[in-house]
């Protein structure tokens, strides 16, 4: 059973001196994960790496996630355009456009608030880490119908890929730290 680790810190810098010491401890980890605590909100961080054997390709991912309060329903999905996006819009399913053109080629992006999106988008930051990665998801994800009554809601970055270097696991985790802020100041 693996270890539960908490992280403490009020600012970005703080975290990242505890998790960059906590990575280092243990660099040969397949499994990591660690509640962060920064300011009002908790985010776990997940990696997951399984070298598969025998007839099994194994996978790993590395996992971002962060309940808030979503009284609207506000939700957004986006991901890395692949060629099955290509042929879904060809049979007329459409994604929007945020206004940064080679942003717009690369990223699917749905929503329920065009707007809403647009002002998370817009900053530079936010765009270009998500650029770099490839096979992921970044999403708001409704309640169960159990938890509905809550009115929580989930911020999840899900990378296909297990990242155990701190120096672009922070990059990542100030975007969904950003992107968390926008979307609710005042979670949790």
């Amino acid at each position: 059973m693996q270890e539960e680790r908490h992280i403490y810190g009020h600012h970005e810098e703080e975290v990242w001196q505890q998790l960059t010491a906590d990575l280092t401890q243990t660099p040969d980890s397949l499994q990591y994960q660690a509640i962060i605590h920064q300011q009002n909100k908790e985010i776990l961080l997940d990696i997951d790496i399984d070298l598969g054997g025998g007839f099994e390709g194994g996978y790993a991912t590395t996992i971002l996630s962060a309940n808030f309060r979503n009284a609207d329903g506000f939700r957004f999905a986006l991901h890395e355009e692949s060629f099955l996006d290509d042929l879904g819009k060809f049979f007329g399913m459409q994604d929007i456009q945020i206004g940064y053109p080679y942003f717009d080629t690369r990223i699917i992006v749905k929503t329920t608030d065009e707007a809403r999106v647009r002002t998370i988008l817009t900053d530079d930051t936010i765009r270009e880490i998500l650029l770099t990665l490839k096979d992921f998801t970044f999403e708001i994800v409704l309640p169960d119908n159990d938890d509905a009554q809550t009115g929580d809601s989930r911020l999840d970055l899900i990378i296909e890929e297990g990242i155990t270097d701190p120096a672009r696991l922070c990059p990542i985790y100030n975007i969904f730290f950003r992107t968390l802020n926008l979307i609710d100041p005042f979670s949790l």
